[in-house]
């Protein structure tokens, strides 16, 4: 579903040369959910960027679902992007000037599917409902709590039918009893639909929950040492 090779990202700062990237690699196949583990500022965030076609590596190739991200214009990208992937964010991302249905019916307003108005709002409603958020369709984000907006947030990352979501500390700003909530429901989704699932995460406990756990260190991904019992 995902696979990426020798991945190279450097940051040009005004006084040095921050190499992220170092040849960073990845392989995940259908249904699989991966962790990305390692310390902060090791490059976890840049590494989901690039692996979601949103900020281009220096050298190295992604290809989502057969689709090489790089070797396409970036309109060609935006429509993989749109199609392929679904992103959830640790700060939700919300438009507060829309209502929760909106918001949810955003990336379906692209025009990767043939859908009309119509049929974008029935199936964010469906959504909706998945995630336990029926009652709340017409609500404004800002009249709902963390985990409620984060749970909208899931919804929206399933409106094009992706095939892979990449998660950045989905359960960052939440307590520990709702990002627990919030994981379950992830996972849930992840297995119903057969989703690869890549997220990053700071919390040994959820990393745990996943197929495999890589860690980043020194530029590149590799299997994380087990955690001592």
């Amino acid at each position: 579903m995902l696979e990426a090779t020798n991945l190279r990202k450097t940051y040009t700062l005004p006084h040095k040369r921050v190499e992220v990237l170092k040849g960073a690699s990845i392989h995940v196949g259908k249904g699989e959910r991966v962790a990305i583990v390692g310390r902060s500022g090791a490059g976890k965030s840049t590494l989901l960027h690039v692996l979601g076609g949103l900020d281009r590596p220096d050298a190295g190739d992604v290809c989502v679902g057969g689709h090489a991200l790089y070797a396409v214009p970036q309109r060609l990208r935006t429509a993989v992007r749109a199609s392929q992937i679904g992103f959830v964010f640790q700060s939700y991302h919300l438009l507060p000037e829309m209502d929760v249905t909106e918001n949810v019916m955003l990336p379906a307003m692209t025009g990767v599917r043939k859908t009309t108005r119509q049929q974008m709002r029935q199936r964010a409603l469906a959504l909706l409902d998945q995630v336990g958020l029926a009652d709340r369709a017409t609500h404004m984000p800002l009249e709902l709590s963390g985990g409620e907006q984060q749970r909208v947030a899931l919804a929206r990352a399933l409106i094009n039918e992706p095939a892979l979501i990449l998660a950045d500390e989905p359960t960052g700003n939440l307590d520990r009893m709702t990002g627990a909530q919030i994981m379950e429901l992830l996972f849930s989704l992840s297995c119903t639909r057969e989703l690869a699932l890549v997220m990053v995460t700071h919390s040994p406990e959820t990393a745990a929950l996943c197929d495999r756990v890589l860690e980043l260190r020194d530029g590149l991904l590799a299997a994380a040492p087990a955690r001592p019992l």
